[in-house]
């Protein structure tokens, strides 16, 4: 036989469930829709910008000389991009391992990069072209090192997710070989993206200077012109970014700073 008190325990244990299942389904609309709501402006994802990097690690198809994408050139742009409050994705061609030139620790801010576990992370585990969604991100900027010449021009993806950032309002980047990833790149209208635009890159002048001018597949600002670009160049190795409607172009590594500086304002205009 139950005791009195054990009779009363569970005459509160029923008396609680109805009380929960009642509440459960008489609960006020407001609550039971905030698990669906859409984010406030707090909660809403940080705006996004997507650092294109070579996967060629060899200047030219036969050479043993090795090359990659310059670490300044990403280095430098991710750090204005996370001071202005931007979170950044790093991709390469082919995706996972990154091939590195221009590795000087001297360089404080490239040293900083290097520390920096998450930016390492990317740097070994780099998204490949492929798995790119461009709707995730304001800004694409494609960096340099002599490896982009061979890679990026056919890299069919990464001059699709550039049509579709610059046609939805964004800005389309490249800092030195960078922009052997915009000669491609058509609109929907099949113009080149860079025709009737002004633009930078690496010149000829600097490529005769060394000595890769033979080497390269092309020469770069022949390559851009004959796409119908305006080309603009500084003297050698001087800091040089041209602004162009959304896209942001500079010279050299010296310039990659200030394509990040120019791609943020037009972001933050919008």
């Amino acid at each position: 036989m139950l005791s009195t008190m054990n009779i009363s325990h569970l005459a509160l244990t029923a008396l609680g469930a109805c009380a929960a299942l009642f509440a459960c389904h008489h609960s006020s609309p407001q609550v039971a829709a905030s698990a669906s709501r859409a984010p406030t402006h707090e909660e809403a994802p940080m705006k996004r910008i997507l650092i294109a990097l070579t996967s060629h690690d060899k200047k030219g198809t036969t050479s043993g000389e090795p090359t990659g994408a310059y670490l300044p050139e990403i280095a430098h742009p991710h750090a204005v991009f996370v001071a202005a409050g931007y979170a950044v994705d790093l991709a390469s061609t082919r995706g996972g391992p990154v091939p590195l030139d221009g590795v000087d620790r001297s360089d404080a801010v490239s040293a900083a990069f290097l520390d920096d576990p998450d930016a390492t992370r990317q740097l070994r585990e780099s998204i490949a072209s492929t798995s790119v969604d461009p709707a995730r991100y304001s800004a694409i900027l494609f960096a340099g090192g002599h490896g982009a010449m061979w890679d990026f021009p056919d890299a069919q993806a990464f001059s699709e997710a550039a049509r579709t950032i610059y046609e939805v309002g964004g800005v389309v980047a490249a800092v030195c070989h960078g922009p052997a990833g915009l000669v491609n790149v058509r609109l929907s209208n099949g113009r080149y993206l860079v025709a009737d635009k002004a633009v930078s890159a690496f010149t000829n002048e600097e490529e005769r200077a060394v000595k890769l001018d033979k080497v390269v597949p092309f020469l770069l600002e022949t390559r851009l012109v004959e796409r119908g670009a305006h080309f603009e160049g500084a003297a050698m190795w001087q800091e040089k970014v041209v602004v162009s409607e959304r896209l942001v172009t500079g010279q050299n590594p010296a310039s990659a700073a200030g394509v990040a500086k120019a791609m943020v304002g037009l972001l933050d205009a919008r």
